[in-house]
Parts: C-alpha cells; sequence; structure tokens
C-alpha cells in the first residue's frame, strides 16, 4: 500500500460507513478498533447472503469485523491489543481479507488503557517494540500503527524513531496529548517535528473539518497523507473536492449503505446520532426517532427509504433461493 499522498479514514467506520467514505473520495478506510482478545475468538465466513466476508465470534454469532472485495485494497484493519502473540494471532486470521494491519496506540479511554491498550502502549517502547516487530516479522502486508503526542515534543520524536526501528510502513499520528479533549486545538507543529525527524511516510491527523483543511495540515505538517475522523463522522463528502453535500443526503446515503451491506443497527444509530448531534439535536423529534428505533426496517422508515429496504430484501431472498436450488441439483 502506497502512504504517500492519501486522504485516509479514520478508523472509526464499520463496513457501510467506509464505503460511504470510499466513495467520496477516501483513499484509504481504516475500520473501527477490534479488541485482538474479541477477534482471536472468531471464524472466518463468507457471507453469500449479503456479498462479504465476516468474521463471526463463536458462541455469540455476532459479527466482529465485516468486510468486502470492494475494499480490499484500501482496508486497514486496527486492533487493540497488549501482547505481540496475540495480535499477531488476530491478524493472522484476517490478513488476507485487508490491505493493512493497524496498532491503535492512541485510546485514551480507561477501558483501553486499563488493559494496557491505546494509549497505554505510549509509555512502554519495548512492548511496542515486540508487537510491531513482531507483526513486520510474520505478515505479507503493511505494518502500521496510530499515536497521540507525548507529553513533549522531543519525547513524541525520540518514540516515533523508535517505531520506525521496527520497519512500519507508516505512522500517524494524533496531534494531541492523552489528557486533552477534541475541543482543544490539535498541534501541527509537533506533528511537524515528527514528519522532520523521519523518513517514513507520517500519516497526520487533527481538526480536519473541510475539505480545504486537508491542504491547509499538509502545508503545516509536511505529513505525507491526512487522516480525517469527526469531520468524516459528521459528513463522509469532506473527501471530496466538489465540496459536501448537505448532511440531509448524507443521513440518506449512509442509510442505504447500511440497508445494502446489512450493517449493525446499533452502529447504524451510533453513526445517525453522531450525524444529528453535530448538526441539530437528539431532543427533536428526528433523534428521539433514532433512539427508539429497534431494526434497520424501523431506520429505512424514519429515512423514506423503504422501498429500497424491501428491493434489498427481497432480491437477497430470491438469489438465496436460486443458489439452494442449483445445490439441489
Amino acid at each position: 500500500m502506497d502512504y504517500k499522498n492519501k486522504l485516509v479514514l479514520a478508523p472509526m467506520g464499520t463496513l457501510s460507513f467506509r464505503l460511504l467514505a470510499a466513495q467520496y473520495g477516501a483513499d484509504i478506510t481504516y475500520g473501527e478498533e477490534i479488541i485482538d482478545h474479541k477477534l482471536v475468538k472468531c471464524e472466518r465466513r463468507v457471507n453469500e447472503y449479503v456479498g462479504c466476508t465476516d468474521f463471526v465470534e463463536k458462541g455469540t454469532e455476532n459479527v466482529v469485523f465485516r468486510t468486502c472485495p470492494e475494499e480490499r485494497n484500501r482496508v486497514v484493519l486496527q486492533l487493540g491489543t497488549s501482547s505481540a502473540t496475540r495480535a499477531l494471532s488476530a491478524a493472522q486470521l484476517v490478513c488476507k481479507d485487508v490491505a493493512a494491519v493497524d496498532i491503535n496506540m492512541g485510546c485514551p479511554k480507561s477501558f483501553s488503557v486499563s488493559g494496557g491498550m491505546g494509549a497505554a502502549l505510549l509509555t512502554k517502547p519495548e512492548l511496542i517494540h515486540d508487537i510491531m516487530t513482531t507483526l513486520k516479522r510474520n505478515l505479507d502486508i503493511p505494518v502500521t500503527c496510530k499515536i497521540r503526542l507525548l507529553k513533549t515534543s522531543q519525547e513524541t520524536v525520540e518514540l516515533a524513531r523508535r517505531i520506525e526501528k521496527t520497519g512500519v510502513s507508516a505512522l500517524a499520528v494524533h496531534g494531541r496529548r492523552v489528557p486533552d479533549r477534541p475541543r482543544d486545538p490539535a498541534k501541527w507543529n509537533e506533528i511537524a517535528d515528527v514528519v522532520t525527524a523521519l523518513s517514513i511516510p507520517v500519516i497526520a491527523n487533527g481538526d480536519v473539518f473541510n475539505y480545504e483543511d486537508f491542504q491547509r495540515i499538509k502545508l503545516a505538517t509536511g505529513a505525507a497523507s491526512i487522516m480525517v475522523a469527526r469531520g468524516a463522522l459528521w459528513n463522509a463528502s469532506i473527501f471530496s473536492a466538489e465540496g459536501k453535500l448537505p448532511w440531509e443526503a448524507m443521513k440518506r446515503e449512509y442509510v442505504r449503505k447500511s440497508i445494502l451491506w446489512d450493517n449493525d443497527v446499533k452502529s447504524t444509530k451510533h453513526t445517525l446520532k453522531e450525524m444529528i448531534m453535530h448538526y441539530s439535536s437528539l431532543e427533536l423529534p428526528e433523534g428521539k426517532a433514532v433512539i427508539k428505533s429497534e431494526t434497520l426496517a424501523d431506520i429505512a422508515r424514519l429515512y423514506g427509504e423503504e422501498d429500497y429496504f424491501h428491493f434489498v430484501h427481497g432480491n437477497r431472498l430470491l438469489l438465496n433461493g436460486s443458489r439452494l436450488y442449483s445445490r439441489a441439483f
């Protein structure tokens, strides 16, 4: 995978959202973080009903990760881990279906840090070295990681140099420190310090809310590529050089993608709620209706996509029936 001059979706999307971002210009799409403990309990299944590949948790039948051939060359599996051997086991299960594997070293949330994952790794350079070199040595696809800034720019640069020596293909840097909140400005100048110190591609992340911001942060940091998180979640057409589409249109497009790829209803509701909270309020009728929705059929009805919902499900039943018929003969 080439990490130069790319527009990158941060690790936050299930298949339906990743495909929506790619439709509008995202070159690389990270999947939302998956904890290695969960992934190693999965088995790979080809889902002919939907037309995708699922990694399903044994015993529960929960789909932990869903992908499809259409995104094979751009989707990145992001793992949450605190163990080199477990990370490798999880990555080997999925590596033939993704373009790259990334290790999350930036998540500041308590569930991640308390398990020794995410931002907890920033203070454990030996463990970082063990994880990254183990993956690099045993996988045939690119291996990367995503970090946050440390207490000082010098400390961040020193860690980045140590990571570079493990042989990673690229390094993503979120321009905030662990205690920082999303409202705190991203420190593009400290990302620039990392870019200057390394020879591998650096992916800059932080405060990209419009298409023009891609060029602004690129010029300010010198980064090889740019990653966007909240800006894409609020409106996936941020990747389009032609400008963002109205958010009402994006909501409906996202709903259609969720129907087409049979997205988990909880995930679909979460994304819709994030859009609504940014542009409107969950206290208004639309927000309350999304919260009350229990199925994708409810969501389809709310957004006027009932006909599309029935069309997709009707075709799936026909296709599944024809496959069963052909197998019988």
